[in-house]
């Protein structure tokens, strides 16, 4: 049989938690706890769920196979170990929970506490609060990647069957010795062929590369998800809508009813369901279907994806791979409060857009009616970075700007007041605006566009009545300036004109994005620009 050569990226490989050590000695004091006899006296006693735990870590014994060639035996080998880890580490979640769960017993519990005022219980179960929420999320995100690890090796062996079967049907031919076209072919393709720079970014947009969608996505703002609404959102080019369960934690459905294909966002949200308007059928956040009125209830299910609510955001794993176990954080720096939120969508592919929020040099001249109004052209803009960095300040601007992949710009703008710009710096300016643009691909001519500006002074603006309104006036202005050249650049774009035909020195972070975006669809081992220097 022909071996199926395929390369994997698994989470024995690329995870490893600093925590074992600090697991295995709570593992250890979790088999006898002390508890209270009639006459005072400590009682050893055992947990019955205690052996439960009792797992050794598997990543010891795991192939060592990271970015080799592997049969289709081997690579079914690896993803079985693969499984292993991720329920070896879906249980150290749960271990973690009910430990926290025994520590807020003992914080509560007046004879087996030490003597403590009622502000430092309050503050001890504050804490011990933060941690059990984080412990529940981390195990919500173990629940999934185990989900969609099972998937796959459920596909591999079907792949597996297939080849199978393929072989059995053309025995004759594979004993057939390959003719030399057909080797160098394939000694070709084996090898592959070198990677070089390719600035050119012409033509049609392709359909999203897969690799792509192996990250996590901020879509929707928490405040803009009610109880009792839901949010239609178009990612990659598929439907989805997004709502909250009955326990008040949202979840993301294909917003196609299984049913007859009917929109769901047409709809309504019944007791933490999504009710589809055609026939009533109602779908959990988990994509179960939960009731269907006036007939017999099915087992039936639509796609979910993984989902999750953190600072003030909502975020799905559209991608096949197991889902990263940390969410990145985008809160502003400390001393800034937000103070305002918008969602817009934009008629551009994500990558124009992103190429444009990364370059700083055009301001003087097309936002002369917003905040560069009055800025002067100097004679030389740079961007100073670190060299395998993403993020860096514009000379001779207050700015300093990154790139968060995937699909996040962040900046901050040092302002005395609107459109005067002090010091040649951020440190030198007195006071900040901070933005945070997130560019969502929805399809391959739109953008869904999430927008957060927070500032480090006047406070009261957040009290203003309709500021809300000013600012997202204000957001919506300067987006049009660059909007009529975006849209002109796509249109040129698609008949054949190169975007990035002669970059300058102030590209330098568009064009290590578009290096970084590259790499990522290429399937590269080592990303760029993954640490700074």
């Amino acid at each position: 049989m022909n071996a199926v050569v395929t390369a994997l990226s698994l989470p024995i490989s690329l995870c490893k938690s600093s925590n074992t050590s600090t697991r295995k000695d709570l593992k250890r004091a979790l088999r006898v706890v002390a508890v209270f006899g009639e006459e005072g006296q400590l009682v050893p006693r055992k947990h019955a769920w205690g052996p439960l735990f009792d797992i050794e870590d598997p990543r010891s014994k795991a192939p060592q196979s990271r970015w080799k060639f592997l049969d289709v035996n081997q690579a079914m080998e690896v993803a079985r170990y693969d499984i292993q880890y991720l329920d070896w580490r879906a249980r150290q979640d749960v271990l973690t929970i009910m430990l926290l769960h025994e520590k807020v017993v003992e914080v509560l519990n007046p004879l087996a506490r030490e003597y403590k005022s009622i502000g430092t219980l309050k503050k001890d179960l504050a804490e011990l609060q933060d941690e059990l929420a984080q412990a529940h999320r981390q195990a919500h995100i173990s629940e999934a990647r185990v989900s969609t690890a099972l998937d796959k090796l459920a596909y591999m062996e079907a792949l597996f069957n297939d080849r199978l079967l393929q072989d059995r049907n053309t025995t004759d031919m594979s004993e057939a010795p390959p003719s030399p076209s057909t080797s160098t072919q394939s000694l070709t393709a084996v090898k592959g062929k070198p990677t070089r720079k390719n600035w050119e970014v012409s033509g049609p947009v392709q359909p999203y590369n897969p690799q792509l969608k192996n990250f996590w996505y901020p879509v929707a703002f928490s405040t803009d998800l009610k109880d009792d609404t839901m949010i239609p959102i178009e990612v990659f080019e598929e439907p989805w809508v997004i709502f909250r369960g009955e326990d008040g934690k949202p979840g993301c459905v294909r917003n196609t009813c299984a049913h007859r294909a009917c929109p769901l966002h047409l709809g309504s949200v019944n007791e933490g369901r999504i009710q589809c308007p055609y026939h009533g059928w109602e779908y959990r956040t988990d994509g179960k279907c939960e009731k269907m009125p006036s007939t017999r209830l099915l087992d039936v299910r639509i796609k979910a994806l993984p989902c999750f609510e953190q600072e003030g955001m909502i975020w799905i794993w559209p991608g096949d791979e197991p889902p990263a176990a940390v969410i990145p954080s985008l809160l502003p720096p400390p001393g800034f409060q937000i103070h305002a939120e918008v969602v817009v969508e934009i008629p551009v592919e994500h990558g124009l857009l992103l190429d444009n929020l990364l370059d700083l040099a055009h301001a003087p001249f097309t936002h002369t009616s917003t905040f560069a109004k009055g800025w002067s052209v100097p004679s030389l803009v740079k961007f100073l970075t670190p060299k395998s960095g993403l993020q860096g300040s514009w000379d001779p601007y207050p700015i300093d700007m990154e790139f968060r992949p995937p699909c996040m710009v962040i900046s901050t703008i040092g302002i005395s007041k609107p459109g005067k710009l002090e010091g040649r710096n951020t440190k030198q300016c007195s006071t900040h605006l901070h933005q945070l643009h997130i560019c969502l691909p929805s399809s391959r001519k739109k953008t869904r566009l999430l927008y957060r500006m927070s500032l480090d002074f006047a406070p009261f603006l957040k009290h203003v009545p309709f500021m809300q309104l000013v600012w997202r006036h204000f957001a919506e202005k300067v987006l049009n300036e660059d909007l009529r050249l975006v849209v002109g650049q796509q249109e040129r774009m698609i008949n054949g004109a190169n975007v990035w035909n002669l970059p300058v020195p102030y590209d330098k972070l568009g064009v290590r994005y578009r290096l970084w975006r590259n790499a990522v669809e290429q399937g590269s081992k080592q990303l760029p620009f993954n640490k700074s220097v």
